[in-house]
């Protein structure tokens, strides 16, 4: 099967090329599969097969399995720090801010199970994650999270004797683990629940006292 790997923009074009169909397919392809088994499980052949291509155009495009699943990876952090920069327009306040952040996080999760699990359970045990796109990716969704934290700090709502980097850390830590048993055993998850349950907890203690 040929496929047009030509991915040089039209001269009279204003926009970013199209993404060659072969490489479309493959990666849904790969996203499907990912829905049933783990990463680890899933083969080459069983992508090319899904996809309708053969196995030659998977290596062209993606070179290796965790190269694919960067990719993947890095397609859902791209149209998450979009939506949750609208999300958080028109919002007053840091703590107002940090609890729709929380919200979005469980809901994200909760809505795509399988993005969260590629990313709380399989890429960051691999030390080539660190040198990818998705952890660049990771790093402008933590400069969200700072950007709010710094605002509470300054303007008086959140405390300022505690290293922002430690917020952050607890933060991200507790949203994982109240998210992480609905992900593995694919139970039944509350974003609106979840997110009163932690901010109860979060904001007693990011609170300036008075």
């Amino acid at each position: 099967m040929t496929d047009n790997l030509n991915t040089t923009k039209n001269p009279d074009s204003t926009g970013p090329s199209p993404s060659p169909p072969g490489r479309i397919k493959i990666i849904q392809a790969f996203k499907s599969l990912l829905k049933k088994k783990d990463f680890d499980a899933i083969t080459w052949a069983e992508i090319a097969k899904t996809a309708g291509v053969n196995e030659g155009l998977i290596y062209k495009y993606f070179n290796n399995s965790r190269n694919l699943l960067h990719q993947v990876l890095a397609e859902y952090l791209k149209q998450y720090l979009t939506e949750i920069e609208f999300a958080l327009k028109g919002i007053n306040g840091a703590l107002n801010k940090l609890r729709k952040f929380i919200w979005f996080q469980i809901n994200s999760a909760n809505r795509e199970r399988v993005f969260a699990r590629i990313y709380i359970l399989e890429v960051r045990t691999y030390s080539g994650y660190f040198q990818s796109e998705t952890y660049k990716l990771t790093q402008e969704y933590d400069k969200v999270l700072l950007e709010i934290l710094d605002e509470g700090i300054k303007n008086g709502e959140i405390r300022d004797d505690v290293l922002i980097a430690h917020m952050r850390m607890t933060i991200f830590g507790a949203i994982e683990h109240i998210c992480l048993p609905s992900i593995i055993f694919n139970r039944e998850m509350s974003p609106d629940d979840f997110t009163e349950d932690l901010c109860k907890i979060l904001f007693s203690g990011l609170g300036k006292s008075n």
